[in-house]
Protein backbone atom coordinates (compact mmCIF):
# COMPACT_ATOMS: atom_id res chain seq x y z
CA UNK A 1 0.00 0.00 0.00
CA UNK A 2 1.29 3.47 -0.94
CA UNK A 3 0.31 5.17 2.32
CA UNK A 4 3.74 5.18 3.96
CA UNK A 5 5.43 6.58 0.86
CA UNK A 6 3.17 9.59 0.35
CA UNK A 7 5.02 12.92 0.79
CA UNK A 8 3.94 14.83 3.90
CA UNK A 9 4.52 18.36 5.11
CA UNK A 10 4.67 18.13 8.93
CA UNK A 11 1.93 20.40 10.27
CA UNK A 12 0.16 18.39 12.97
CA UNK A 13 1.15 17.31 16.46
CA UNK A 14 0.82 13.55 16.02
CA UNK A 15 -0.26 11.23 17.41
CA UNK A 16 -3.11 13.19 18.94
CA UNK A 17 -4.20 11.97 22.39
CA UNK A 18 -6.74 9.20 22.84
CA UNK A 19 -8.07 9.88 26.31
CA UNK A 20 -10.89 8.63 28.53
CA UNK A 21 -13.84 10.88 29.34
CA UNK A 22 -14.97 9.31 32.63
CA UNK A 23 -17.22 12.16 33.76
CA UNK A 24 -19.10 12.17 30.46
CA UNK A 25 -19.40 8.38 30.61
CA UNK A 26 -20.77 8.58 34.16
CA UNK A 27 -23.26 11.29 33.20
CA UNK A 28 -24.60 9.01 30.47
CA UNK A 29 -24.61 5.85 32.61
CA UNK A 30 -21.91 4.21 30.49
CA UNK A 31 -20.44 3.15 28.06
CA UNK A 32 -16.76 3.94 28.37
CA UNK A 33 -16.04 6.93 26.13
CA UNK A 34 -12.62 7.66 24.66
CA UNK A 35 -12.03 10.97 22.90
CA UNK A 36 -9.65 11.10 19.95
CA UNK A 37 -8.39 14.66 20.28
CA UNK A 38 -7.95 15.78 16.70
CA UNK A 39 -8.90 19.23 17.95
CA UNK A 40 -5.31 19.22 19.25
CA UNK A 41 -3.52 18.84 15.93
CA UNK A 42 -2.11 22.30 16.66
CA UNK A 43 -2.29 24.31 13.45
CA UNK A 44 -4.24 27.57 13.97
CA UNK A 45 -6.31 26.11 16.84
CA UNK A 46 -6.25 22.62 15.37
CA UNK A 47 -8.80 20.33 13.76
CA UNK A 48 -9.09 17.32 11.50
CA UNK A 49 -8.24 19.15 8.27
CA UNK A 50 -4.62 19.56 9.39
CA UNK A 51 -3.99 15.84 8.80
CA UNK A 52 -5.27 16.17 5.24
CA UNK A 53 -3.30 19.33 4.60
CA UNK A 54 -0.04 17.55 5.45
CA UNK A 55 -0.50 15.52 2.27
CA UNK A 56 -2.25 18.14 0.15
CA UNK A 57 0.25 20.94 0.77
CA UNK A 58 3.19 18.59 0.28
CA UNK A 59 1.67 17.74 -3.10
CA UNK A 60 1.16 21.44 -3.86
CA UNK A 61 4.81 22.19 -3.18
CA UNK A 62 5.87 19.13 -5.14
CA UNK A 63 3.97 20.49 -8.15
CA UNK A 64 5.64 23.87 -7.82
CA UNK A 65 2.48 25.71 -6.78
CA UNK A 66 2.71 29.33 -5.68
CA UNK A 67 -0.87 29.79 -4.50
CA UNK A 68 -3.43 27.47 -2.90
CA UNK A 69 -7.14 27.92 -3.63
CA UNK A 70 -9.92 26.29 -1.64
CA UNK A 71 -13.51 26.94 -0.59
CA UNK A 72 -16.05 26.72 2.18
CA UNK A 73 -18.52 28.72 4.22
CA UNK A 74 -17.50 31.87 6.09
CA UNK A 75 -17.11 29.70 9.20
CA UNK A 76 -15.17 26.94 7.44
CA UNK A 77 -12.67 25.17 9.68
CA UNK A 78 -11.02 23.74 6.57
CA UNK A 79 -10.43 27.19 5.11
CA UNK A 80 -8.95 28.53 8.36
CA UNK A 81 -6.52 25.61 8.59
CA UNK A 82 -5.66 25.84 4.88
CA UNK A 83 -4.84 29.54 5.27
CA UNK A 84 -2.51 28.68 8.16
CA UNK A 85 -0.95 25.66 6.46
CA UNK A 86 -0.28 27.68 3.33
CA UNK A 87 1.70 30.16 5.44
CA UNK A 88 3.81 27.32 6.83
CA UNK A 89 4.35 26.02 3.29
CA UNK A 90 5.34 29.46 2.02
CA UNK A 91 2.37 29.72 -0.32
CA UNK A 92 -0.30 32.33 -0.90
CA UNK A 93 -3.87 31.33 -0.11
CA UNK A 94 -7.11 32.36 -1.78
CA UNK A 95 -10.39 31.37 -0.11
CA UNK A 96 -13.71 31.27 -1.96
CA UNK A 97 -16.34 31.61 0.75
CA UNK A 98 -20.11 31.57 0.41
CA UNK A 99 -22.05 34.16 2.38
CA UNK A 100 -25.69 35.16 1.86
CA UNK A 101 -24.85 38.75 2.80
CA UNK A 102 -22.22 40.91 1.04
CA UNK A 103 -20.47 41.92 4.28
CA UNK A 104 -20.55 38.96 6.70
CA UNK A 105 -19.55 39.50 10.35
CA UNK A 106 -15.80 39.12 10.80
CA UNK A 107 -15.79 36.71 13.71
CA UNK A 108 -14.83 33.13 14.50
CA UNK A 109 -13.07 31.39 11.63
CA UNK A 110 -13.53 34.33 9.27
CA UNK A 111 -11.64 36.58 11.67
CA UNK A 112 -8.76 34.10 11.67
CA UNK A 113 -8.81 33.89 7.87
CA UNK A 114 -8.22 37.65 7.77
CA UNK A 115 -5.54 37.45 10.47
CA UNK A 116 -3.72 34.78 8.44
CA UNK A 117 -3.70 37.06 5.42
CA UNK A 118 -5.88 34.97 3.13
CA UNK A 119 -7.22 36.61 -0.03
CA UNK A 120 -10.98 36.20 0.47
CA UNK A 121 -13.44 36.05 -2.44
CA UNK A 122 -17.17 35.91 -1.60
CA UNK A 123 -19.96 34.17 -3.49
CA UNK A 124 -23.61 34.05 -2.47
CA UNK A 125 -24.26 30.32 -2.57
CA UNK A 126 -22.29 27.14 -1.89
CA UNK A 127 -23.24 25.86 -5.35
CA UNK A 128 -21.17 28.67 -6.89
CA UNK A 129 -17.92 27.82 -5.13
CA UNK A 130 -16.39 25.24 -7.50
CA UNK A 131 -16.91 27.39 -10.59
CA UNK A 132 -15.56 30.40 -8.71
CA UNK A 133 -12.42 28.48 -7.74
CA UNK A 134 -11.79 27.62 -11.38
CA UNK A 135 -12.19 31.28 -12.37
CA UNK A 136 -9.74 32.30 -9.66
CA UNK A 137 -7.30 29.62 -10.83
CA UNK A 138 -7.49 31.00 -14.38
CA UNK A 139 -6.97 34.50 -13.01
CA UNK A 140 -3.77 33.65 -11.16
CA UNK A 141 -2.43 31.61 -14.09
CA UNK A 142 -2.84 34.74 -16.16
CA UNK A 143 -0.68 36.54 -13.59
CA UNK A 144 2.13 34.01 -14.04
CA UNK A 145 1.41 32.04 -10.87
CA UNK A 146 0.81 28.32 -10.49
CA UNK A 147 -2.42 27.51 -8.59
CA UNK A 148 -3.20 24.35 -6.63
CA UNK A 149 -6.93 23.83 -6.10
CA UNK A 150 -8.01 21.91 -2.99
CA UNK A 151 -11.64 20.74 -2.99
CA UNK A 152 -13.86 21.81 -0.12
CA UNK A 153 -12.95 19.95 3.06
CA UNK A 154 -9.79 18.57 1.44
CA UNK A 155 -12.04 15.73 0.33
CA UNK A 156 -10.22 13.86 -2.41
CA UNK A 157 -8.30 10.57 -2.29
CA UNK A 158 -5.09 12.26 -1.14
CA UNK A 159 -6.86 14.07 1.69
CA UNK A 160 -8.89 11.02 2.71
CA UNK A 161 -5.68 8.97 2.90
CA UNK A 162 -4.77 11.00 5.98
CA UNK A 163 -7.65 9.41 7.88
CA UNK A 164 -6.68 5.96 6.68
CA UNK A 165 -3.38 6.66 8.45
CA UNK A 166 -5.29 7.99 11.47
CA UNK A 167 -7.02 4.62 11.92
CA UNK A 168 -3.66 2.83 12.11
CA UNK A 169 -2.63 5.45 14.70
CA UNK A 170 -5.77 4.77 16.77
CA UNK A 171 -5.37 0.99 16.56
CA UNK A 172 -1.79 1.30 17.81
CA UNK A 173 -2.89 3.56 20.68
CA UNK A 174 -5.52 1.01 21.71
CA UNK A 175 -2.92 -1.77 21.68
CA UNK A 176 -0.42 0.29 23.65
CA UNK A 177 -3.02 1.08 26.32
CA UNK A 178 -4.47 -2.44 26.43
CA UNK A 179 -7.91 -1.14 25.42
CA UNK A 180 -10.50 -2.42 23.00
CA UNK A 181 -13.11 -0.22 21.30
CA UNK A 182 -16.39 -1.33 19.78
CA UNK A 183 -17.40 1.81 17.88
CA UNK A 184 -15.84 4.99 16.50
CA UNK A 185 -18.18 7.96 16.04
CA UNK A 186 -17.40 10.66 13.51
CA UNK A 187 -19.12 13.51 11.73
CA UNK A 188 -20.44 12.56 8.30
CA UNK A 189 -21.29 14.99 5.54
CA UNK A 190 -21.42 15.43 1.78
CA UNK A 191 -17.78 16.46 1.67
CA UNK A 192 -17.03 13.08 3.20
CA UNK A 193 -13.23 12.90 3.35
CA UNK A 194 -12.84 12.10 7.03
CA UNK A 195 -15.60 9.48 7.08
CA UNK A 196 -14.27 7.92 3.88
CA UNK A 197 -10.75 7.64 5.24
CA UNK A 198 -11.93 6.20 8.54
CA UNK A 199 -14.20 3.62 6.90
CA UNK A 200 -11.47 2.48 4.54
CA UNK A 201 -8.83 2.57 7.26
CA UNK A 202 -10.95 0.43 9.58
CA UNK A 203 -11.18 -2.23 6.88
CA UNK A 204 -7.49 -2.07 5.95
CA UNK A 205 -6.31 -2.09 9.58
CA UNK A 206 -8.74 -4.83 10.59
CA UNK A 207 -9.87 -2.47 13.34
CA UNK A 208 -11.94 -3.89 16.20
CA UNK A 209 -14.50 -1.09 15.92
CA UNK A 210 -17.13 -0.10 13.41
CA UNK A 211 -17.24 3.48 12.11
CA UNK A 212 -20.50 5.32 12.72
CA UNK A 213 -21.12 8.56 10.84
CA UNK A 214 -23.52 11.09 12.31
CA UNK A 215 -24.83 13.10 9.39
CA UNK A 216 -24.85 16.89 9.77
CA UNK A 217 -26.36 17.83 6.38
CA UNK A 218 -28.82 16.44 3.83
CA UNK A 219 -29.73 12.76 4.31
CA UNK A 220 -27.97 9.42 4.64
CA UNK A 221 -28.52 8.48 0.98
CA UNK A 222 -26.88 11.71 -0.18
CA UNK A 223 -23.91 11.12 2.12
CA UNK A 224 -23.46 7.55 0.89
CA UNK A 225 -23.56 8.75 -2.73
CA UNK A 226 -20.52 10.91 -2.01
CA UNK A 227 -18.60 8.88 0.58
CA UNK A 228 -18.77 5.46 -1.12
CA UNK A 229 -17.03 6.50 -4.36
CA UNK A 230 -14.50 8.49 -2.36
CA UNK A 231 -13.71 5.41 -0.25
CA UNK A 232 -13.14 3.35 -3.36
CA UNK A 233 -11.18 6.04 -5.20
CA UNK A 234 -8.95 6.34 -2.14
CA UNK A 235 -8.44 2.57 -2.02
CA UNK A 236 -7.46 2.59 -5.69
CA UNK A 237 -5.14 5.55 -5.12
CA UNK A 238 -3.44 3.59 -2.31
CA UNK A 239 -3.11 0.47 -4.51
CA UNK A 240 -5.55 -1.51 -2.36
CA UNK A 241 -8.06 -4.01 -3.72
CA UNK A 242 -10.57 -3.25 -0.93
CA UNK A 243 -13.90 -1.84 -2.08
CA UNK A 244 -16.94 -0.83 -0.01
CA UNK A 245 -20.59 -0.72 -1.02
CA UNK A 246 -23.03 1.98 0.14
CA UNK A 247 -24.58 -0.40 2.67
CA UNK A 248 -21.16 -0.93 4.25
CA UNK A 249 -21.29 2.65 5.54
CA UNK A 250 -23.12 3.38 8.79
CA UNK A 251 -24.78 6.80 8.53
CA UNK A 252 -27.44 8.19 10.87
CA UNK A 253 -29.20 11.28 9.54
CA UNK A 254 -31.67 11.79 12.41
CA UNK A 255 -29.60 14.54 14.04
CA UNK A 256 -29.30 16.96 11.10
CA UNK A 257 -32.19 19.12 12.30
CA UNK A 258 -33.29 22.05 10.07
CA UNK A 259 -30.06 21.93 8.07
CA UNK A 260 -26.32 22.42 7.85
CA UNK A 261 -24.80 24.74 10.47
CA UNK A 262 -28.15 25.22 12.23
CA UNK A 263 -27.72 23.98 15.82
CA UNK A 264 -30.47 21.79 17.23
CA UNK A 265 -31.55 21.66 20.87
CA UNK A 266 -29.84 18.26 21.13
CA UNK A 267 -26.64 19.74 19.69
CA UNK A 268 -26.62 22.63 22.17
CA UNK A 269 -27.32 20.22 25.04
CA UNK A 270 -24.41 18.01 23.92
CA UNK A 271 -22.07 21.01 23.73
CA UNK A 272 -23.08 22.04 27.25
CA UNK A 273 -22.72 18.50 28.64
CA UNK A 274 -19.23 18.04 27.16
CA UNK A 275 -18.09 21.38 28.55
CA UNK A 276 -19.50 20.80 32.02
CA UNK A 277 -18.33 17.21 32.44
CA UNK A 278 -14.93 17.19 30.70
CA UNK A 279 -14.09 20.83 29.96
CA UNK A 280 -14.32 19.75 26.34
CA UNK A 281 -15.24 22.45 23.82
CA UNK A 282 -17.28 21.31 20.83
CA UNK A 283 -18.61 23.28 17.88
CA UNK A 284 -22.24 23.83 16.85
CA UNK A 285 -21.83 22.64 13.25
CA UNK A 286 -19.99 19.31 13.42
CA UNK A 287 -18.91 17.86 16.76
CA UNK A 288 -21.94 19.11 18.70
CA UNK A 289 -24.31 17.24 16.42
CA UNK A 290 -22.02 14.21 16.37
CA UNK A 291 -22.00 13.99 20.15
CA UNK A 292 -25.78 14.50 20.13
CA UNK A 293 -26.00 11.42 17.92
CA UNK A 294 -23.74 9.43 20.22
CA UNK A 295 -25.81 10.45 23.25
CA UNK A 296 -28.99 9.47 21.42
CA UNK A 297 -27.54 6.06 20.59
CA UNK A 298 -26.50 5.49 24.21
CA UNK A 299 -29.88 6.51 25.59
CA UNK A 300 -31.67 4.51 22.91
CA UNK A 301 -29.76 1.32 23.78
CA UNK A 302 -27.81 1.00 20.54
CA UNK A 303 -24.62 1.09 22.60
CA UNK A 304 -24.48 -1.04 25.74
CA UNK A 305 -23.12 0.23 29.07
CA UNK A 306 -20.25 -2.27 28.94
CA UNK A 307 -19.04 -1.23 25.50
CA UNK A 308 -16.30 1.25 24.61
CA UNK A 309 -16.81 3.99 22.04
CA UNK A 310 -14.32 6.44 20.51
CA UNK A 311 -15.59 9.95 19.81
CA UNK A 312 -13.53 11.69 17.13
CA UNK A 313 -13.21 15.33 18.16
CA UNK A 314 -12.53 16.96 14.80
CA UNK A 315 -12.09 20.49 16.18
CA UNK A 316 -14.03 23.52 15.02
CA UNK A 317 -13.90 25.49 18.26
CA UNK A 318 -13.60 28.95 16.57
CA UNK A 319 -17.14 28.52 15.21
CA UNK A 320 -18.42 28.72 18.78
CA UNK A 321 -17.62 32.43 18.81
CA UNK A 322 -19.87 33.03 15.80
CA UNK A 323 -22.85 31.34 17.49
CA UNK A 324 -23.21 33.36 20.70
CA UNK A 325 -26.73 34.42 19.75
CA UNK A 326 -27.86 30.79 19.66
CA UNK A 327 -25.74 29.49 22.53
CA UNK A 328 -26.52 32.07 25.21
CA UNK A 329 -30.30 31.49 25.36
CA UNK A 330 -29.67 27.75 25.66
CA UNK A 331 -27.18 28.28 28.48
CA UNK A 332 -29.57 30.56 30.35
CA UNK A 333 -32.54 28.23 29.99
Amino acid sequence: MRLASLPRLPLAHLPTPLEPAPNLSAALGGPRILVKRDDLTGLALGGNKTRKLEYLLADARGQGATVVITSGSTQSNHCRQTAAGARVAGLRCILVLNAPEPDPPVQGNLLLDHLLGADIRLVRDAAERDAAMERVADEVRGQGERPYVIPGGGSNPLGAAAYVAAVFEIVQQLRDAGWRADHLYTTSSTSGGTHAGLALGARLADAPFDVVGIDIEEDAAAVRRVVTPLVNATAEFLDSDVRLAPDDLIVDDRYVGPGYAIPTDECLAAITLAARTEGLLLDPVYTGKTLAGLIGHIRGGRIGPDETVIFLHSGGTPALFAQAGRLLPALRA
